[in-house]
């Protein structure tokens, strides 16, 4: 079945009203359940007054959304607006050498904000790994990273090294984990790229201007060193027609989107109400499934919105950087889920796509996720969760393998070849809703609790089996064919069908002297036809 087989229109439409009805429905469960538990004593940490013309308390259980958004909202937006004062004057005075402009400004903001002691920390690490990599060794850049990578994620070397971070204001924490290590992760990334180099090596003042480009030096996202080096360099700094108009659109956007969360959390408290178990387990069922669902969405949103503040300023300093991550409401297969589409590029080149080749082989692509989940799991830090949820998306990804291997078999290869593009797509949507709603309880475990997830599986398989079960499969089926049928409009619109012939309609009946003058022009071409040489049919065929 291709992704090109399309469904009636009444079939599509009916799909939407479906999904579109029992989104609202979930939210008015929500809606409800958050209006009549703000007073609760649970939700006094974390419920607090809003904006006083909303006349409503707001969650803000989410510490990284308040703190880009509300509390620290004007040391990132200065540090962001020096960044790009600086680097517009350098790229008018002196173009070829803004990299280094990016570099220093970096330097001194990481300075000015964690101290010298933390500046010597990161440069220990850059050399170390530069080092590393002037023996061209994958596996032992590998080794090296990962195990540098481990000392901010087990005692004592957190503590030692957090101890050389000066001073004690509320980000300190957040700032020392963050740019320590992402500058891991862009060191191996240099190493790994320096590997490759065949002639000579790349210089070590790349690598600081690759890791101290202060946009992506605590929050990220990764960008790869071929990508940054091919970019960071390139001479040629004309914008293409109405780019800078599509930079501003794009900021706006996300203003918008932070203005809507905001209203969002004065009316629903997603974040707060699952934390509650006793409140949970009085929930309704369509509560708890939106609440799963919601939660994940709003994550997605999270990250498409930081990610998209540093983006805009990469696009300024005319970077490509990576997209925001692809939202969860599109995603039904383990091969396309992730949350930070930065790491997910930078696992994909290095591990994934590295070990397991094209991905069709049972065994290379078990030893190619069990590699990428356990670099994962580095980078996350294991503890409990992180471990589970390692686990489970694992095993989606390599069941999912098994599966299309399977029916790929006969008979069911016959089976599905007989019957219609659509029937084919009706049978593969109702696979894809139950591999939905494993992607949902999976990642909820990252984001929540095991707790939590233990209850939504509960609710959805078992207590609530038949009605809830069948009722919330039935619209996940219906929003997974909406998802393919965006697909399937974007295949026509990437690669469109070849237009057939317009069919040749038969001679109509002529007059003699018509027929007459057809027959000598036939005649003429038959003998210059004759005349012309023949052309061997390979070389018609090359040429």
């Amino acid at each position: 079945m291709g992704i090109k087989a399309a469904l009636p229109k009444y079939e599509i439409y009916f799909y939407n009203t479906v999904l579109y009805v029992a989104v609202f429905w979930a939210a008015s469960w929500i809606l409800e359940v958050s209006g009549s538990s703000a007073n609760r004593k649970t939700f006094r940490s974390s419920v607090k007054p809003g904006w006083h013309y909303v006349g409503r308390k707001m969650d803000t259980a989410d510490f990284e959304w308040t703190m880009w958004f509300s509390t620290f909202r004007e040391h990132i937006l200065f540090a962001l607006s020096g960044h790009v004062l600086f680097a517009k004057i350098c790229s008018m005075v002196a173009p070829q050498h803004r990299t280094l402009v990016y570099m220093a400004y970096g330097l001194l903001a990481v300075w000015a904000t964690m101290g010298w002691t933390y500046v010597t920390l990161i440069l220990s690490h850059c050399i170390l790994l530069y080092s590393i990599s002037l023996v061209k060794l994958r596996w032992l850049c590998f080794v090296t990273g990962l195990a540098t990578l481990a000392t901010f994620k087990c005692e004592p070397f957190v503590s030692w090294q957090a101890g050389l971070v000066e001073g004690n204001f509320e980000l300190r924490h957040v700032l020392f984990y963050g740019g320590c290590g992402f500058t891991v992760m862009r060191c191996m990334s240099f190493a790994l790229e320096n590997c490759e180099r065949k002639d000579g090596n790349y210089s070590i003042l790349e690598l600081l201007k690759y890791n101290f480009y202060l946009p992506f030096f605590y929050f990220g996202p990764i960008m790869t060193f071929d990508k940054f080096y091919v970019q960071a360099n390139k001479s040629n700094l004309t914008r293409k027609e109405q780019e800078m108009w599509s930079i501003s659109l794009q900021g706006l956007l996300h203003l918008g989107a932070i203005v809507g969360v905001d209203v969002l959390f004065h009316f629903m408290y997603i974040l707060t109400i699952p934390t509650d178990m006793k409140l949970l387990k009085h929930l309704s069922d369509w509560a708890l499934v939106g609440l799963a669902y919601s939660n994940l969405v709003y994550d997605w949103v999270k990250a498409a919105v930081m990610f998209g503040v540093i983006n805009t300023v990469a696009r300024l300093d005319h970077l490509d950087p990576p997209r925001p991550p692809k939202c969860i409401t599109l995603l039904y297969v383990f091969a396309e889920t992730h949350f930070d589409r930065g790491i997910n590029d930078w696992l994909c080149k290095y591990v994934y796509d590295h070990l397991g080749g094209k991905h069709e082989d049972v065994l290379e692509e078990l030893v190619a996720t069990l590699c990428t989940y356990g670099v994962a799991i580095l980078w996350l830090g294991p503890r409990q969760v992180v471990l589970i949820w390692a686990f489970f998306n694992c095993f989606g990804l390599n069941f999912e393998l098994w599966t299309a291997k399977f029916f790929s078999m006969e008979p069911f290869a016959s089976f599905e070849m007989a019957m219609s593009e659509g029937t084919s797509r009706r049978i593969r949507a109702i696979f894809n809703t139950f591999n939905f709603w494993t992607i949902v309880l999976y990642n909820i475990l990252a984001l929540n609790s095991l707790d939590f997830a233990k209850l939504v599986a509960s609710r959805l398989l078992l207590r609530g089996f038949p009605i809830t079960t069948i009722v919330v499969m039935f619209v996940t089926y219906c929003l997974v064919q909406v998802i393919k049928e965006r697909e399937r409009r974007q295949a026509l619109i990437d690669d469109p069908d070849p237009t057939p012939p317009a069919p040749v309609n038969p001679p109509a009946a002529a007059s003699t002297a018509s027929t007459t003058t057809t027959t000598i022009s036939a005649a003429t071409a038959t003998a210059t036809a004759t005349a012309q040489p023949v052309v061997e049919p390979g070389k018609e065929k090359a040429e």
